[in-house]
């Protein structure tokens, strides 16, 4: 890549190449690749041993990560960041700094309601995130893909079953054929016999990533469904069959994983599709 090339890549681009080249990159590589998406925001401000600790590796590893790139070292690798720094860090970056930092101080044991403020206000920072970073291109490819199939497929385990139950429920109220893999009695392969060609399968899963949500989503894209990956990375391993990726993270509150910004981005998958099927509005009784 040459200065000229590079100077026209911005964030974006440059994530969605290194998503691309995920899966021939070295063990060392990839753990720069995911730290660098899941970080885009603290790439611009931090330094090449700050950024080789969080990952895990040499410094050495982060330039040769950069050269993998046809950039000529980590700082052009972070110049591409650098461009959208008038924003700071997000309201998530800040939120988890001063969380780590009420941890580790010496303050009163917290009430059961600072916990809950906390939490609350973690969550209220990851759906901020969410609207900042929503890629309106792949948001739109994933409504038109479910406007389009008669029969749209939801699997989610672990963790991501109750956003799965709460597509069951919301698409239950199209026109469309609807199943929810449950997995009950380890039937969750043997569900996939019915999926068809032009059908659409979501799958949610996040990091370290249920093997029966995988393995489900294999099935279905063998069978010719498109899919439509709810998931914390375009690097995740659901991402590299889908039609469309859908990224969302979550924060953390003392080792708690919120739901809000998977739900939210779920009631908005459904919400776009009601509009766009031109649903009828039925007021709910008081």
């Amino acid at each position: 890549m040459t200065e000229k090339t590079s100077s026209k890549m911005n964030a974006d681009q440059t994530i969605k190449r290194i998503s691309s080249e995920y899966e021939s990159l070295s063990k060392q590589l990839k753990a720069i690749a995911l730290h660098i998406e899941r970080n885009r925001d603290h790439v611009g401000i931090e330094g090449i041993r700050e950024m080789a600790h969080q990952c895990g590796v040499q410094p050495s590893a982060v330039v040769r990560f950069a050269k993998h790139f046809g950039f000529s070292g980590f700082t052009e690798l972070q110049s591409i960041f650098r461009e959208n720094l008038s924003r700071q860090l997000t309201p998530s970056r800040t939120y988890k700094k001063r969380i780590r930092d009420l941890i580790e101080s010496d303050s009163p044991k917290l009430s059961s309601a600072d916990i809950a403020r906390e939490f609350l206000a973690g969550s209220l920072a990851g759906m901020q995130e969410l609207q900042n970073n929503l890629d309106a291109a792949t948001f739109k490819k994933a409504v038109d893909l479910l406007v389009k199939s008669d029969c749209i497929w939801i699997v989610g385990s672990r963790r991501s079953f109750p956003i799965a139950a709460y597509l069951d429920y919301a698409l239950q109220h199209t026109e469309k054929r609807i199943s929810l893999v449950s997995g009950l009695g380890s039937m969750h392969l043997g569900q996939m016999r019915s999926v068809s060609k032009g059908d659409v399968m979501v799958a949610i899963s996040f990091a370290p990533y249920a093997e029966e949500t995988l393995s489900v989503a294999r099935a279905g894209s063998e069978r010719g469904a498109h899919l439509i990956a709810i998931t914390d990375s375009r690097m995740s391993p659901l991402a590299r069959t889908a039609q469309a990726t859908l990224v969302v993270q979550d924060n953390s509150t003392m080792g708690f994983r919120s739901l809000s910004s998977t739900m939210g981005l779920a009631q908005s998958l459904f919400i776009a599709l009601a509009y766009a099927l031109e649903l009828p509005y039925a007021s709910t009784s008081p």
